[in-house]
């Protein structure tokens, strides 16, 4: 079994940076556009990180050539935080530039290595969706955002079209889980990180205390709903996949961005909550705490049943209650609106602690 090396937590730290920026995006703008534009420049962040995460499962990368072609791709990530919250302004330029650096990175990094047909992205990225990047920064703002999110679903679409190559893949599965995992843990840190930013930023009282000890259970919730069932689910599906890529594309690939998305929207949401803890949440902030909480459950709801054709029953029915609430919020403090995703959250988990033992030990 292939274990996640120190190389791979020390690239992992530079997309701590990088969450946290996109949720800096999200929070300055909370317009549709201004959130579907964070997730279009997200996409690339994240395909780069999956990209070293593929790379360093199929081959050993604790070798001089292995760490300096992750340190060159972590830099690349590194600068791609740094430009991301300023990418539709005066950053556009760096952020396709790197963007594109990082994929050519990436292919010289697996250059004479094996299973070469197993990182079909990898040349995609280098030599169509890097200069896309690339020719969008040039162009207006509108331009710009039509051309990244074109190049955005060009990469999004790639694993999938190619699924045929990267069926004779042997990915490893316990490290492939592991490492996704492993992006959820930075995914919530950011949510833990926006909390206590807030809080910091007027003097504590038992008002905010209230508000962080809420907004901390929801963290603790959203870590539990992975944690607890899915994590282990996702690990013994690929184990016992035929072909893994059918479970690593639709459940790692692209469910985890949507996990990531769901996350980074609490995040941006929650810091504002407890910054004003008695004030209402605006509608567009509301929608960013429940929606993003929707995303996240149903996004299990949906992994659940790809891997073993099964309802995800309490995690539907709280994603459907997430969106009701959505409506609620902006009439009720902002610390109520968090308690109340954080009692949903618990009782999803009270509930799959109670039935979903059951629930595997007759499937098995």
């Amino acid at each position: 079994m292939k274990r996640v090396t120190w190389l791979e937590l020390f690239f992992d730290l530079v997309f701590v940076f990088a969450v946290t920026s996109a949720a800096e995006l999200v929070h300055h703008d909370h317009s549709w556009l201004g959130v579907g534009r964070a997730l279009i420049v997200f996409i690339p962040v994240f395909w780069v990180w999956v990209g070293g995460t593929m790379h360093a499962n199929l081959h050993e990368i604790d070798t001089v050539r292995g760490r300096l072609g992750m340190f060159a791709v972590a830099f690349c990530g590194l600068i791609l935080g740094l430009t991301l919250p300023e990418t539709f302004e005066h950053a556009a330029v760096w952020f396709g530039g790197t963007y594109w650096a990082a994929r050519l990175g990436l292919l010289l990094a697996i250059k004479g290595l094996p299973h070469r047909t197993a990182f079909t992205t990898f040349t995609v990225g280098a030599f169509v969706t890097g200069p896309l990047f690339v020719v969008g920064a040039l162009l207006p703002p509108g331009a710009r955002t039509a051309v990244w999110a074109g190049a955005a679903l060009i990469d999004l679409s790639v694993p999938f079209l190619a699924r045929k190559r990267l069926s004779s893949a042997p990915f490893d599965a316990a490290h492939v889980a592991e490492r996704f995992g492993l992006f959820v843990i930075i995914a919530l840190g950011e949510t833990v990180i926006a909390t206590g930013s807030a809080a910091a930023e007027h003097q504590l009282d038992a008002l905010r205390l209230a508000a962080l000890a809420a907004a901390f259970a929801v963290c603790c919730g959203l870590w539990w709903v992975y944690f607890a069932f899915s994590a282990p689910a996702i690990h013994e599906a690929i184990e016992s996949s035929t072909v893994r890529i059918e479970i690593i594309r639709p459940v790692l690939s692209y469910g985890h961005l949507m996990l990531i998305a769901g996350i980074v929207g609490i995040a941006a949401a929650i810091g504002t909550a407890v910054r004003d803890p008695a004030e209402p949440l605006h509608l567009d902030e509301a929608a960013l705490l429940f929606a993003g909480a929707c995303i996240y459950l149903g996004v299990f709801a949906f992994t659940r049943w790809h891997m073993f054709h099964t309802l995800a029953t309490p995690r539907l029915v709280a994603a459907a209650v997430c969106l009701a609430l959505i409506a609620v919020a902006p009439r009720i403090p902002a610390i109520a609106s968090v308690a109340m995703l954080a009692v949903l959250l618990i009782a999803v988990n009270i509930v799959e602690h109670q039935v979903v033992p059951r629930t595997l030990h007759r499937t098995s």
